[in-house]
């Protein structure tokens, strides 16, 4: 359908909703008030919010007109969504200015060098893997939409502001940019990469690595297999509720790989068996999620096999300091640590909650005795 003919057939669906959720509204004529209702607090928007989402059956299909109206007339979504051209779907994060971002830029420098003290006194060498953002690297589906000043910045600053610090951290935005010509890179309507971006990111990792050092244990062969092909409605269509009235209006879903990589001798097929790993890596869901295959894809580059302690949903701070205070960190020390770090979290805050603040600030106030802040300028 062309979009005008979309934009009629929300406007007549919503004609034809307009009297029945009149009618449904009546429902609300049952609703009574408790004995001591809370106003202050929102316990009585509360208590009313309940009677509706129990009572009004048209909820979900106000969902949906709000949100075909908004899409249609205005090109939006919810808020944490921004809509590109050609069904690119982005986040926000990505581009949005930060109010106090240059000082958490600081912060988080500062513990980055921490961690990399930490990983110096146990002699454990650290590769930073700062993941391109998604505009940075698929700009030309942006449409009218731009990053911040800050935005843009933020990959070269990074990268030299822990070039400065002495920590390794190569350039992965030339290969991928490289290799987008031959498969996609990121997914369109997801915020991660594809099988293949994980792919090459590992294999320029993997490069790194056998150019720098020797990797403790015998080479061991790992095989990839592509085991599915299937639908994926990446994770920025729950910023679109269109479905399932409006489930024609959404961008096409991507097509996604589906890839596992085992050990080529059966044998030694012992992926997760107590054994001296050389690597661990540490990161964001970019290197959790099954889904991508970037631990497979360092297993088979790297022909070792690895201690996964990435983590979704924390970004990348926050499972590097879990790991730093694990028994796996005390007992079982590789000899690298790959930590996978989205560009777009360095100006972001972090939940600490769970962390001892002292011991934080002991190791924040570390990074910036070597002056990695100063530097990030």
């Amino acid at each position: 359908m062309t979009r005008p003919i979309k934009t009629l057939y929300v406007v007549l669906f919503a004609l034809l909703l307009l009297p029945i959720s009149l009618l449904a509204l009546t429902r609300l004529a049952d609703y009574r008030v408790p004995e001591q209702p809370s106003v202050l607090d929102g316990g009585l928007a509360k208590s009313i919010e309940r009677h509706y989402d129990e009572n009004f059956p048209l909820k979900q299909a106000g969902i949906n007109l709000w949100a075909a109206v908004e899409y249609l007339l205005f090109g939006e979504g919810r808020s944490g969504l921004v809509i590109g051209q050609d069904g690119w779907l982005y986040s926000d994060e990505e581009f949005a200015p930060l109010a106090d971002g240059q000082r958490q830029m600081r912060d988080n420098l500062a513990l980055i060098r921490g961690v990399q003290r930490q990983l110096q006194e146990r002699d454990i060498q650290l590769l930073l893997a700062i993941v391109p953002a998604k505009t940075r690297l698929y700009p030309e589906h942006t449409g009218s939409h731009r990053p911040s000043a800050l935005q843009r910045s933020l990959y070269p600053r990074f990268h030299r502001a822990v070039r400065n610090a002495g920590i390794a951290a190569p350039d992965l935005l030339e290969p991928l940019q490289a290799a987008k010509n031959q498969a996609p890179m990121f997914l369109r309507t997801d915020t991660h990469w594809t099988p293949d971006g994980a792919d090459v990111t590992a294999r320029a990792l993997s490069e790194v690595v056998r150019s720098a050092m020797q990797l403790r244990g015998e080479p061991q062969q790992f095989v990839t297999e592509t085991v599915e092909t299937r639908a994926h409605e990446g994770d920025l269509t729950r910023f679109l509720p269109l479905a399932p009235l409006f489930a024609s209006l959404m961008p096409q879903a991507d097509r996604l790989q589906q890839r596992e990589t085992r050990a080529a001798d059966a044998d030694s097929d012992d992926l997760f068996g107590d054994r001296d790993l050389p690597v661990t890596l540490v990161g964001t869901s970019y290197s959790a999620n099954p889904a991508w295959n970037f631990a497979g894809a360092l297993r088979e580059h790297l022909q070792r096999d690895l201690a996964n302690h990435a983590e979704e949903g924390g970004g990348p701070l926050v499972p590097m300091l879990k790991y730093l205070q694990s028994e796996d960190f005390e007992n079982n020390p590789p000899q690298l640590v790959i930590w996978e770090f989205p560009e777009r979290y360095l100006p972001m805050t972090s939940d600490f909650t769970d962390f001892d603040p002292q011991w934080l600030a002991a190791l924040k106030d570390s990074g910036e005795r070597q002056g990695l802040a100063a530097a990030s300028h």
